[in-house]
């Protein structure tokens, strides 16, 4: 399956397996429950200025692979293998906030 960056899709390969992740709206509303604090919008600022976590990339993965149909849990992403580790893991993470806020052109 090839992910669609013009639907806010993002690939990532987890335990070998090419999923594709989106941050629907749905998505968006777990993640905010996930992360407990702080809104969506200091989440995005935190990625563009470096200053995210290892939990904030978790939460936005977990959040992606659900909106895009993944039945998994951010539990179960702590004894995953992510293609390109944890590096791969951030760079998808950014990528998600980028394609769930770009403007539509």
């Amino acid at each position: 399956m090839s992910a669609n960056p013009w639907a806010g899709e993002v690939a990532l390969t987890l335990n070998g397996e090419v999923l594709t992740a989106r941050l629907t709206l749905g998505a968006l509303a777990e993640l905010e429950a996930a992360l407990g604090t702080g809104t969506l919008v200091e989440l995005v600022e935190r990625f563009e200025t470096g200053r995210h976590s290892a939990r904030d990339v978790l939460a936005l993965v977990a959040a992606g692979l659900r909106g895009g149909g993944w039945r998994g849990t951010a539990a179960d992403l702590l004894t995953a293998e992510i293609g390109g580790g944890p590096a791969e893991a951030a760079r998808v993470a950014a990528r998600l906030l980028v394609r769930a806020f770009a403007p539509a052109e």
